[in-house]
């Protein structure tokens, strides 16, 4: 099964990917060079620090050659589910005993970051929204304890 991912994430991995290989790349080759040029490699700190970071940047240039060719590209905005969550819904859950508002996107596992409110159609919290509608009223287990959100807007903007 191919991972979904959303529109804006593949585009935000795409472009890391040509960063990668257009900037962060030549620079490491230049930098492998010049501490090549210094003599002996044994003892070349610059050199060995370059070569681990030219190792970095190759790994994760492959990895997102790989995940992106594995993908599938949803455009969440041509979604349109109502007031169903399903992936790619931005979701607006006011804790019921606090009335703290949260709001999460749930898009795929490459893209996840919780900094960003993105959080992984493979976490908890998503798999407790998927399907549900504006008005339900989810349970999770935190570390904290056992929390209760209802669900107080769902859409699907690009």
């Amino acid at each position: 099964m191919r991972a979904p991912i959303t529109l804006q994430g593949a585009q935000r991995l795409r472009a890391e990917l040509e960063e990668l290989k257009s900037v962060k790349r030549p620079a490491v080759i230049n930098a492998i060079a010049e501490a090549r040029a210094h003599g002996d490699l044994k003892e070349n700190a610059e050199y060995h620090a370059a070569r681990e970071q030219q190792g970095f940047i190759e790994g994760r240039i492959k990895q997102l050659e790989s995940e992106l060719s594995h993908a599938q590209v949803i455009d969440v905005a041509s979604l349109n589910a109502g007031s169903r969550v399903v992936f790619g819904a931005t979701v607006e859950l006011a804790d019921t005993e606090t009335d703290e508002e949260r709001r999460y996107q749930i898009v795929g596992d490459l893209e996840a970051d919780i900094k960003l409110g993105l959080i992984a159609i493979s976490s908890p919290v998503a798999r407790a929204l998927i399907g549900k509608h504006e008005g339900d009223t989810i349970t999770i287990d935190a570390p904290g304890g056992t929390r209760e959100y209802e669900i107080v807007g769902v859409s699907y903007a690009g």
